[in-house]
């Protein structure tokens, strides 16, 4: 990719039929495929077919829930950043409330990057499913290695198996909207679930 060219990269929106209005808008805006979960598979099922559409396409692939808020120009600074990253699994929504577990950790790294001017930190998995871009060369062995019983996005990233870049300033938020998902630790989702900094 050169310049942000975003004919190298490919957008891919999954949705519940609850919310196919918004999935239909969000996939219209950017040029996307569309993956509906008509049945409410979950969204383990529906991850696992955009990683199956992502492994036949010739370029990197941006895929991106039905509530996810991209900031203006998302199309080209998406792309930017997979061009300065292209063996690197990025995901573009960092984000606070949940996981619970990771909200301390996350803090601490973007006050070191402030610190250092850093604008990206790494994670040591991918703990938001919000919008995210696995290298092509990895999403064969995330088929390979899926974990039908995992949320859809530690599924993603586990079965990935390394580190997972993330920009300080995300570049989609959160709808924050009534969770649809049953979630496997069936933990009612109360916390506030929106971008920690957003690219402005």
């Amino acid at each position: 990719m050169r310049d942000g060219n975003t004919n190298d990269v490919a957008f891919c929106v999954v949705g519940h039929h609850t919310r196919s209005y918004a999935a239909v808008q969000l996939a219209r805006a950017l040029d996307a495929h569309m993956l509906i979960d008509d049945e409410s598979r979950g969204a383990n099922w529906n991850h696992r077919r955009a990683i199956e559409w992502a492994a036949q396409q010739q370029c990197r692939v941006v895929i991106i829930e039905d509530d996810a808020q991209p900031v203006a120009g998302f199309r080209v600074l998406a792309a930017e950043w997979l061009e300065r990253f292209p063996d690197d699994f990025i995901s573009f929504y960092l984000g606070t409330g949940r996981p619970p577990q990771y909200q301390s950790d996350i803090a601490q790294r973007l006050i070191e990057a402030d610190r250092h001017r850093w604008d990206c930190i790494s994670l040591p998995r991918l703990i938001h499913g919000v919008c995210y871009s696995p290298p092509q060369s990895a999403l064969v062995d995330i088929l390979a290695k899926w974990n039908t019983d995992k949320a859809a996005d530690y599924a993603v990233g586990d079965a990935y198996g390394a580190s997972v870049i993330y920009p300080c300033y995300s570049l989609v938020d959160h709808a924050d909207t009534s969770t649809i998902e049953r979630h496997p630790d069936n933990a009612a989702r109360v916390e506030r679930r929106k971008a920690w900094r957003l690219r402005k």
